[in-house]
């Protein structure tokens, strides 16, 4: 079946299932998410203008080009006589020439001091427990549904009503049966603590990084910046310490740690990268991206609180990029565009996601039922911006008619939504759950064959937060899609709320043959069919 799908043509992609989660309120078994809001319903001009401020931000360096060449054609086109009266002309103009040549090298020099840096993936590399550098059991990892129902039950922490609640959340989630949870959680009793959290963080970032470090070549003491994110778990000394002590990196290492920006922290730390690049020279920079699910699993009865134990579990990616020109050739993809959304003015988009206490002062992540309206919003406000810098001029002057016709002329006409299938070749959403996976392909107006990377990973290793986004682009490389001068859309979300893409060029076509992922050797599984609920045998009494 994974053969006969794969060979489906772009065009003619295989119908799969969609796959949708939708957790419950305290009380009742009503729904926390609601769909997304329909996108052809409203589009706020003011982020169509900020996505035209940035593409003429940058403008100035396209029209340059034609006036170098038309410069170029007339000078070419000059015989020994003409410049004979040229040189001349100079000599009796000695002051205009001097004015001239100096305004030339002036306007010469600001253009290449204020040129943007070329920042280049080199490569990357996804945590697996096989690979990992932990000397513990793997096996103990595997969280399989029935393993999860029974551990959970076995904990007498939550009533009948929950732990059915569970169940009901973990067969629709789209979940398959070898995603990975810590042992420390997976122990009777469940061992958490600081050293258990510490161990699980030091697997998962070294497993990574460990890996990334042996596929590029490149030495620990060559990197100049690093940032690691993680939202939830941020001890002293700090993450990105942790990996300067490990790696023994260099005493000037430009180190940050992000922390309390959810699921879309691994896009923002692309984003500072890129910012960091544009200002160092000749710089390798080490993103690494995870979750901690040790000290964060909730053991509380607070229905608001328990979706989270049922999708997040353990990952990690460590991504290689660097501004030195030397490393095009060697690399994957080179970034093209950043674009960061965040919501945080407005109360509701702000408690959506919120770290908390229980009644019984128990810890947890408590996700609201106004989740699904306020990523949708985030996701509208995001591509909106977007658009103008990705789409080409065909669908732009369509989006722009259509928005034309409602506001200056009150027509009572839907806003165009531009295809941005046209702007690119493959997709990478984060897998948070399938609902938010069901409600993007189809406001979006997606083909299964677009959402299949996000779907697989979200069955094979469970939603593992910012680092979602790289498992998914691992697949699409370990199926041999990437082909050069492909364009990918990463679109993270996150609690404030935010919602960030970043945007990949593939510098060559990548051979899976080639590649070394965490889905090499399975990758002739999938995709498999998921169906929309599936049936959990509980041990519950």
């Amino acid at each position: 079946m994974a053969n006969q799908q794969e060979q489906t043509s772009r065009q003619n992609p295989d119908q799969t299932v969609p796959v949708s989660v939708e957790p419950r309120s305290q009380d009742s078994d009503r729904p926390l998410n609601h769909n997304l809001p329909d996108f052809l319903l409203s589009v706020r001009l003011k982020y169509v203008k900020l996505g035209y401020h940035y593409l003429i931000s940058k403008a100035i360096y396209l029209l340059l080009v034609p006036l170098l060449g038309i410069s170029s054609a007339h000078l070419s086109a000059l015989t020994a006589r003409d410049l004979a009266q040229l040189w001349n002309q100079l000599r009796f103009n000695l002051i205009t020439v001097v004015l001239c040549s100096t305004l030339m090298v002036f306007l010469v020099t600001l253009y290449f001091m204020t040129l943007p840096r070329k920042v280049y993936l080199v490569d990357f590399a996804c945590y697996k427990p096989d690979d990992s550098a932990c000397h513990k059991s793997d096996p103990a990892r595997i969280c399989t549904h029935e393993t999860f129902m029974e551990r959970s039950e076995l904990t007498n922490v939550f009533t009948k009503e929950n732990l059915a609640f569970q169940q009901r959340i973990l067969e629709r989630s789209g979940l398959g049966q070898r995603t990975y949870v810590p042992e420390a959680v997976l122990q009777v009793p469940p061992n958490r603590c600081m050293a258990e959290a510490r161990a699980e963080a030091e697997a998962i970032m070294f497993g990574a990084v460990d890996q990334l470090l042996a596929k590029t070549g490149v030495k620990a003491k060559d990197i100049g910046i690093l940032v690691v994110n993680c939202s939830v778990f941020n001890p002293t000394p700090s993450l990105s310490a942790m990996i300067v002590n490990h790696y023994k990196l260099r005493g000037n290492v430009l180190s940050y740690n992000i922390g309390g920006m959810g699921c879309s922290a691994g896009l923002i730390s692309i984003d500072l990268v890129k910012q960091l690049l544009q200002v160092n020279r000749n710089f390798y920079a080490l993103v690494v991206s995870l979750e901690s699910i040790t000290l964060n699993w909730y053991f509380g009865n607070d229905r608001s609180m328990l979706v989270s134990n049922c999708l997040f579990r353990m990952g990690g990616a460590a991504i290689l990029l660097s501004n030195r020109s030397s490393d095009r050739r060697r690399s994957k993809y080179q970034l093209i565009h950043t674009v960061r959304t965040h919501k945080g003015a407005d109360d509701k988009s702000y408690n959506c996601a919120f770290q908390r206490e229980d009644d019984k002062k128990i810890i947890g992540v408590s996700l609201s039922k106004d989740l699904m309206a306020v990523a949708g919003e985030a996701l509208k406000t995001n591509i909106t911006t977007l658009g103008p810098l990705v789409l080409p001029m065909s669908e732009q002057l369509l989006f722009f008619a259509t928005l034309v016709a409602k506001k200056v002329f009150k027509m009572k006409s839907r806003p165009y939504i531009p295809d941005f299938k046209l702007a690119f070749e493959h997709f990478c959403i984060h897998a948070g759950g399938r609902a938010v996976l069901d409600e993007v392909q189809k406001n979006l107006e997606l083909t299964d064959w677009h959402l299949e990377p996000s779907q697989m990973t979200l069955y094979r290793f469970g939603n593992t937060s910012s680092s979602s986004l790289w498992y998914e682009l691992a697949y699409s490389e370990a199926k041999g899609r990437i082909r050069k001068g492909d364009r990918t859309w990463q679109i993270g979300f996150g609690s404030g709320f935010k919602c960030n893409s970043t945007v990949w060029r593939a510098l060559r076509t990548i051979d899976p043959v080639k590649e070394k992922n965490p889905w090499m050797d399975e990758i002739h599984e999938f995709p498999v069919h998921v169906p929309k609920a599936v049936s959990i045998g509980s041990t519950m009494k």
